[in-house]
């Protein structure tokens, strides 16, 4: 596809301004500055313009105009992503959606909700817990994140391993095609079956089809009940090994999050979080129950505490308090942060069967070894979902920069032949791009460029990503 797009002229930016309006469009620099990054690594490229849309209607007028004139545009949540897909790695102009933020309509009778793409996914689930009713996903970046970017990057978070990931929430969404043209990709219901689903084409789509203006979601009840659990073993290949028999033993938990002692250490010493770390443990297992009846909590709670005795599990602590349940959580919530403030990193997302998880763990370490980094893994161990952090470590600069890669196709074509892909949920954007070969055939990517190209023959809106 063509990357010969023209710049934005003075006229052109005062077209922009007057469909945006003055004051919500930025052309300098300095004040674009948060604009240029994401959460992914050190990476940075500025944009020519940033504009703060208000309506679906202006995002249209300005599709439009890009489109004409062959001007990139990039979609932009809140910059949370670890793909690059925020970033605007050929300039043009960057469409933030942080001003449509308004939560249209929460129908309790059909447990959904109408929201705009910049609300925050926290301030969802909290609008939606007073009416006693629960939005599941829950990403890691909930209090900032927007659930734009969420339907972008199909998120899931911890609970997916009972809830499922964003894909099993989205009932419609507004859309605005490249061509300035606004749809609805389907319906407000739980069924359909009218022809090829548009809505599931938009989700993980990463803002290469449309930019996302409005969305309805599915709801549930919420429960009422829940209970976290902290396991400890003395070996990576032990806790992931454990993971796989819970679910064989009938139970299904709310969440089961894996955790490496090297990020535990992290937190305790960079965040400054207390927690009783014995000596000979190597990995935790986070587990958490949910449900309206706690009986039938704690039966479950005795399956997983025989099945974990049954795997080597050194210990089971159950949390008493909700502040105890707090501090466990946190202690997982935060690693992502101790990792990335204290460390040149890299970090991946592999997903597999979750029963191949022990052979990942191996595999992971093992790669690590031939080529001279660390690494620091912990995540979704309940879907086979495990974010592995490249720690540089001792690897000189020029590793770093030529051998790693290497070393990270390796992790990825194992992933691949164990039935697995490259992301989980954190999307492919910028950094994952020249891996897709090791999961998909050109037939498959020939595929995926034919669509791109029905819907943005020119390829303005959010290119470079992908592919």
């Amino acid at each position: 596809m063509s990357v010969d797009y023209n710049r934005i002229t003075p006229d052109i930016a005062g077209k922009i301004s007057e469909i945006i309006g003055p004051e919500f469009t930025i052309g300098d620099n300095g004040a674009m500055e948060s604009y240029a990054h994401d959460e992914t690594e050190d990476l940075k490229y500025y944009p020519e313009l940033v504009v703060k849309p208000q309506t679906t209607q202006q995002i249209a007028a300005l599709l439009r105009l890009c489109n004409k004139h062959h001007i990139p545009v990039t979609p932009r949540g809140a910059g949370t992503g670890l793909s690059g897909s925020a970033l605007p790695v050929y300039g043009g102009v960057l469409v933030s959606m942080e001003l449509m933020n308004n939560i249209i309509e929460i129908d309790a009778q059909n447990l959904q909700a109408t929201i705009e793409a910049g609300v925050i996914t926290e301030d969802l689930r909290t609008a939606a817990v007073g009416m006693g009713l629960l939005f599941p996903v829950d990403p890691g970046s909930k209090s900032t994140c927007l659930i734009g970017g969420n339907v972008a990057h199909g998120a899931g978070g911890p609970r997916v391993v009972k809830y499922g990931t964003i894909r099993n929430y989205i009932l419609n969404l507004e859309v605005v095609l490249p061509s300035g043209d606004i749809i609805w990709t389907g319906a407000n219901t739980l069924k359909y079956a009218s022809g090829y689903d548009l809505t599931q084409l938009m989700i993980g789509a990463e803002g290469t089809l449309g930019i996302i203006t409005k969305i309805v979601v599915k709801l549930i009840a919420k429960p009422t009940q829940n209970l976290v659990m902290l396991a400890s073993f003395y070996s990576n290949e032990q806790a992931c090994a454990a993971v796989s028999a819970i679910f064989r033993a009938g139970v299904t938990p709310s969440a089961v999050e894996y955790m490496e002692r090297k990020g535990v250490e992290w937190v305790m010493e960079f965040d400054c979080v207390e927690f009783d770390l014995k000596s000979g443990i190597e990995a935790f297992l986070l587990i958490e129950l949910d449900g309206n009846r706690q009986e039938v909590l704690a039966e479950d709670a005795g399956i997983i505490r025989n099945v974990l005795k049954q795997n080597a599990c050194a210990d089971i602590l159950r949390a008493q308090t909700e502040a105890e349940k707090d501090k466990l959580w946190k202690i997982r919530r935060i690693m992502p942060v101790s990792v990335k403030a204290n460390s040149v990193y890299k970090e991946e997302d592999t997903v597999v069967p979750r029963a191949k998880l022990p052979q990942l763990i191996r595999v992971i370490k093992e790669t690590g070894q031939k080529y001279g980094f660390q690494s620091v893994c912990y995540g979704h161990a309940g879907d086979g979902n495990l974010h592995v952090n490249i720690i540089k470590a001792g690897m000189s600069d020029a590793d770093w920069n030529t051998r790693l890669k290497d070393g990270i196709r390796e992790i990825f074509e194992w992933t691949v032949k164990a039935g697995g892909t490259l992301s989980g949920e954190h999307g492919i954007g910028l950094v994952q791009r020249e891996f897709m070969p090791v999961k998909y055939s050109e037939v498959h990517l020939n595929l995926m460029r034919g669509i791109k190209q029905v819907f943005d023959k020119n390829n303005i809106l959010n290119p470079g990503k992908i592919f």
